[in-house]
Parts: structure tokens; sequence; C-alpha cells
């Protein structure tokens, strides 16, 4: 009995006096979420719940509003001590992005000029006098600035509008040329050849054949039968 009288006697001299055990930890406080908010909104919020403002970080976000706050650390629902820090990002808002000037650049070349900007690339045709493949036009129009990522609508030429070459065989030469000039089409020559009856005044040859597909602007040659034209051989 009086062994262990000493013994507890001894563990309470040393336990508070010569190695006391450290003080109970104080009042802990839950860390708010704070994210979403501003930077006053955030410092208020921490200052009430007993917290401070630490260190404040930024980097680029596409959706989320310029000086909005993105990230926090630690995480709400974590107890602190009083007076600790509660780290924090805030966004720099979207990369803003000028469109580049590709027209009239190949669609390849204008395509690689567009995504290497960061943008996404989309397409649409039309028919224009602009040789295939040419860029008309882009939507955003060139140097507006917008946020990435963002979408950029090319429209590309398929070419001048392609014509069924007509068959103009039996037409007398005026009809004939009437209806090649409403198509666009060019009578770059006209040989008279010999023929008789039915066949003078009248186109007997053409070339391009008829059902041809030509572009607008494209040379026809006719031949048309006359009693004093040309004898073939």
């Amino acid at each position: 009995m009086l062994a262990l009288l000493g013994w507890f006697g001894g563990y309470l001299i040393t336990t508070q006096f010569i190695f006391p055990l450290p003080p109970p930890p104080g009042d802990l406080f839950e860390v708010p979420d704070i994210r979403g908010g501003g930077l006053a909104t955030a410092r208020e919020r921490l200052t009430g719940a007993g917290l401070v403002l630490g260190e404040i970080d930024s980097l680029l976000h596409p959706s989320v509003p310029e000086a909005l706050i993105i990230g926090q650390s630690p995480l709400p629902g974590q107890v602190l001590r009083p007076e600790s820090q509660v780290r924090v990002t805030v966004s720099l808002g979207p990369q803003l992005r000028s469109v580049p000037d590709v027209l009239g650049l190949t669609e390849d070349r204008a395509q690689i000029v567009l995504e290497s900007s960061g943008f996404i690339v989309s397409m649409d045709t039309v028919e224009a006098d602009l040789p295939r493949g040419s860029v008309l036009e882009v939507f955003p129009p060139p140097d507006t600035i917008i946020p990435l990522p963002a979408e950029v609508l090319m429209i590309v030429s398929t070419g001048p509008a392609l014509v069924a070459m007509p068959l103009v065989l039996g037409l007398d030469r005026e009809e004939a040329l009437v209806l090649l000039d409403s198509l666009g089409l060019v009578v770059s020559e006209i040989v008279e050849v010999f023929r008789f009856g039915r066949d003078q005044g009248v186109v007997v040859e053409q070339e391009p054949a008829s059902e041809i597909e030509l572009e607008r602007g494209a040379e026809v040659r006719l031949k048309v039968g006359m009693s004093g034209g040309v004898m073939e051989q």
C-alpha cells in the first residue's frame, strides 16, 4: 500500500511540475465555404469565423468571372485553430484571344492558324468565284476579341457554280448563241462548214458535248452549216 502511494505521489510530481502535460487545445473553428464570392466577402466571413485570409493565388478560368474565388485550402468543413490562415485561388476570368485574319487562305492553312490560336473550327461551304477551298468569311469576324474556348465558323468556297453544257445541235446560230450566253458560257469560235439542205444555218457540231459540267465563263466552240462553208476533209 505504501509502495502504491509512493508511486502515485511520484507520478503527480513528475506530471505536474517536472514534465507537465501540454495545455488542452483552445476552441477549434470550422472553415466556412468562401468559394464563389469576392475577396472582401471572404475576408469578412473568415474574420467572423475566427480565421484570417491567407495567401492569394490566381489563374485563368473559362467560365468563372474575374475576381471570384474558385478554390480554397483548407476545404470547407475542416477545423482550424483560431487565427489560422485560409489560402484562396481567385479567377482571372477566361483567356481572351483575337480572331486571326484567314480570309483568302486555303481551308487547310486557315484551320491550322485558327486551331494554333486556341479556337475550335467548324466549316460551311458556298459556291463562289474564288477558287475551291478558299476561305470567304469567318464568324466572328477577324480581329474580334473573344474568350477561349470558342468556336470559329469558316465559310469556304466550293468554286464557281457549274452549269451543264446544253445540247445546241440543230439550233440556228442565233438561238444557240443566246442560250449559251444565258448560261454564262462564252462562244470562243464559230466555224462555218459546208452543209446543204436543212443543216444550213444551224449548229452541226459542238464542243464540249452536252451534259458536261462547266464553270461559268468556260469556252465553247461551234460548227455551223453553210452552203458556202469550208469543206471538211
